[in-house]
């Protein structure tokens, strides 16, 4: 999945302004007035945050950029403004007498955030007078708006920012709070976390209840796509006709989250704006958001960044999975034509063994899926004091390997119920097994599909290496 220039793409931004501020410095010291560190700040950075951020991504990513939102009569606004403004927004702002410009204050030292402080107080409907006017003027030869509302009062009625959008015919992606869902009927694609998701309705047992709750909002409100970021989970997409699809998050390091939802706000908005189905749009948002967590405090994603980090994987739709989730993936793969391939284990401690064996199953086919024993039924297959490395470690690791595509946990000793589920082509099993012996052999076979047995690398066991350590022959 490539993404095409952007230079003819004009994305309005409308939402709550910030001034993301941050002091550097060492910390070699405690004060002697509290036990505090004290920060010899010797560098100080200001940041867009907020819609500012959002902003700042969209034309970062290639795109123009139009910024509606307030700011007071303050040194902080007018330094948001001078720096969206150097980096091509074009600014459109309502500066508000006697109201100071958002500002949040973080003390780092040493990449470690120490302290932050929040300036802030909340907008009236009344100061807002004149948002709508100005969203409206700028519709035309405007490829997409978003919404990005931190509910600080600038949008106080989105419902109206909705409709003019949606009457211009251009589509809105809305990053919500905790208004109503109602407050953003009509939205092209909503995109609530999971916090957000849970407040509005209600906590959900298993994947299948997240769907159902997700569809019926989308229903409701005639939103056409909710796209429900969720962390370490991925990315759940639930359309208005009742398809969806997962995402799932990609194998990162997580440095700050600070801005990534601006961040995902911003790509949904670009790729909206192509006319891309919510699908895509979440799989290049996906990539982004993993990008900029790598990142120090409020930061954003290049073009060239995200072209190359699509580059390095063309297949965005690989990591973690739940069971359900997996069944959908591995359902869409079998549509186009791909061959899926399905082998299970411990993977305890992930040794060259694993390795070599895990690119020789992926070999035979388009896809692999690892199935990994949860800790308990480790337990019982190893005994006591095993697994050495927890389940969320484990899946983790095999994840970031390249010839890994989804890896799925399980709690029985066999994976019987998982292969009555996906109905894998290929069943591959490592060591002196026969065919015959690989347990799930008969129900691969059943649905058509094939058992293979691959050698081992020898000299490579996980007892072994544990034996070693412990100092046992």
């Amino acid at each position: 999945m490539n993404l095409p220039s952007l230079q003819d793409v004009h994305v309005v931004v409308a939402g709550d302004l910030m001034l993301d501020r941050y002091w550097f410095g060492a910390a070699n010291r405690v004060s002697q007035e509290a036990p505090v560190p004290v920060v010899d700040v010797d560098h100080i950075e200001d940041r867009p945050g907020g819609a500012a951020n959002v902003a700042l991504n969209v034309v970062s990513l290639g795109a123009r950029c139009t910024l509606i939102g307030a700011v007071g009569d303050d040194d902080a606004g007018r330094t948001l403004e001078a720096t969206l403004t150097a980096a091509g927004v074009v600014c459109d702002f309502l500066v508000v007498p006697e109201w100071p410009t958002i500002l949040k204050l973080r003390v780092l030292s040493q990449k470690q955030q120490l302290l932050r402080t929040d300036f802030e107080k909340l907008l009236t409907p009344g100061q807002v007078t004149g948002l709508a006017e100005r969203l409206a003027a700028r519709l035309e030869g405007a490829s997409a708006v978003i919404l990005q509302d931190y509910d600080k009062g600038t949008l106080a009625d989105p419902a109206a920012l909705v409709a003019l959008a949606s009457a211009a015919d251009v589509p809105v992606v809305v990053d919500p709070k905790f208004k109503p869902f109602a407050s953003y009927a009509g939205a092209s694609i909503l995109k609530p976390n999971r916090v957000e998701f849970e407040r509005a309705v209600g906590p959900w047992a298993d994947d299948d209840e997240l769907l159902e709750k997700a569809e019926a909002v989308a229903r409701e409100h005639r939103i056409d796509s909710l796209v429900i970021t969720r962390g370490g989970q991925g990315n759940t997409v639930v359309n208005a006709d009742g398809s969806h699809r997962h995402v799932p998050a990609l194998p990162v390091d997580v440095f700050d989250e600070t801005g990534a939802g601006d961040t995902s706000a911003a790509a949904l908005g670009v790729t909206r704006a192509l006319g891309w189905p919510a699908e895509d749009c979440a799989r290049i948002a996906n990539v982004a958001s993993g990008l900029v967590v790598a990142k120090t405090g409020t930061s954003v994603v290049t073009g060239p960044e995200l072209a190359a980090a699509l580059a390095r994987d063309a297949r965005v739709d690989r990591g973690v999975m739940s069971q359900a989730q997996l069944g959908d993936s591995v359902r869409l793969a079998r549509q186009a034509g791909e061959k899926v391939v399905f082998t299970n284990g411990c993977f305890d401690i992930l040794h060259a063994g694993h390795v070599a064996y895990l690119e020789e199953a992926r070999a035979l086919g388009d896809r692999l899926i690892v199935a990994v024993n949860d800790d308990a039924s480790v337990t019982r297959l190893k005994g006591a004091g095993r697994p050495v490395n927890p389940l969320e470690q484990r899946l983790r690791v095999l994840s970031a390997l390249a010839a890994v595509d989804w890896v799925v946990g399980f709690h029985e000793d066999t994976p019987e119920k998982l292969l009555k589920l996906l109905r894998p082509d290929v069943l591959v099993k490592g060591g002196d097994y026969g065919v015959d012996e690989v347990v799930g052999a008969d129900i691969v076979r059943a649905a058509g599909g094939e058992v293979r047995v691959l050698s081992l690398v020898e000299d490579c066991s996980t007892t072994a290496i544990v034996d070693r350590i412990q100092g046992r022959d």
